[in-house]
């Protein structure tokens, strides 16, 4: 049944994507308005990022970029059901530009195993066709509730050219990464999602502490791998996006043995990463919701819930 129902979603996701961008642009453009002018979920949850992160803007500027981070994140979404619906060697060709692919490519033949940090930057399912064309790789994922959900990601993230293994963060999962790092293999990780109480550490991001993943600091320091840090940034333009791909080293201090130290540099490379372009970055994402146990400070998304 959740099979069935998955191939339904990926049909009508196939009917939509065949529409002409400049369709697509349109309908994202109006759904960024539409969020905005009914204060749907999205736009309160990125205009209270904005309040805590960059609470010197006045109001106008805070809207003026709160449109700006509303249409990227509709147009992304459009975005990506081209992407996942279309053949990867098509998508590669929206790939215009690569930043860093030698260092990417000595890491991989380095003996020593890669973990790719992905933050939610840009588009990151074209990241992962590419990566995949590049080397075999296994994806740390996170399932929807819904099991028709995951359904319907594990079947459009296997539009790859390439041997991806899609591995559910859980226990058997993190030991699958570690087993392949220890074989000198590719893992990717989205860096930051904001882990379970206990599973994290806080650290600052955008000058307010943000519980932290400790999982990526640990198998590096576990398998000794090397970190890059990977995006696939959006370039400006009317017509199809196309994309530069730019690939980083991660600071030295993401693999140390002290989890305090290693959040605190993998916030750091996130943050350098949205600094690039800010409105790219995935702002309608909760990622304050959690606080140190010490602060004081209540959840700041509570009075969204509505």
């Amino acid at each position: 049944m959740n099979a069935f129902a998955a191939a339904v979603l990926y049909a009508l996701a196939w009917a939509v994507a065949r529409l002409p961008w400049v369709v697509l642009r349109a309908l994202a453009d109006g759904m960024a308005h539409v969020w905005r002018r009914l204060d749907a979920r999205e736009a309160r949850v990125a205009r209270r990022n904005l309040e805590l992160i960059r609470p010197e803007l006045d109001a106008a500027a805070r809207e003026a970029l709160l449109a700006e981070i509303l249409r990227t994140t509709t147009r992304q979404a459009f975005e990506t059901l081209r992407l996942w619906t279309r053949p990867a060697a098509c998508n590669l060709r929206d790939i215009v530009e690569v930043h860093g692919e030698a260092l990417f490519d000595a890491a991989v033949q380095s003996g020593r195993g890669l973990i790719v940090a992905a933050p939610h930057m840009g588009n990151w399912e074209l990241l992962n066709q590419w990566l995949a064309k590049k080397t075999p790789l296994a994806i740390l994922y996170r399932p929807p509730e819904s099991a028709i959900g995951e359904a319907f990601l594990r079947r459009v993230r296997a539009n790859v050219e390439g041997d991806v293994e899609q591995v559910r963060a859980e226990a058997s999962g993190v030991r699958t990464l570690l087993k392949r790092l220890q074989k000198n293999g590719v893992v990717g990780i989205l860096p930051d999602q904001q882990p379970k109480a206990g599973e994290g550490e806080f650290a600052p991001f955008f000058g307010k502490q943000a519980l932290t993943m400790t999982l990526l600091g640990r198998l590096a320091n576990r398998s000794g791998a090397t970190v890059l840090l990977c995006w696939c940034q959006r370039l400006p333009g009317k017509g199809v996006p196309k994309f530069a791909l730019h690939i980083e080293a991660a600071p030295g201090a993401i693999a140390d043995a002290d989890p305090q130290r290693a959040v605190t540099a993998l916030n750091a490379g996130v943050e350098a990463i949205a600094q690039h372009d800010f409105a790219q970055y995935q702002w309608t994402y909760k990622r304050y919701t959690l606080r140190p146990p010490e602060s004081g400070e209540e959840n700041p998304y509570w009075d969204l819930y509505r």
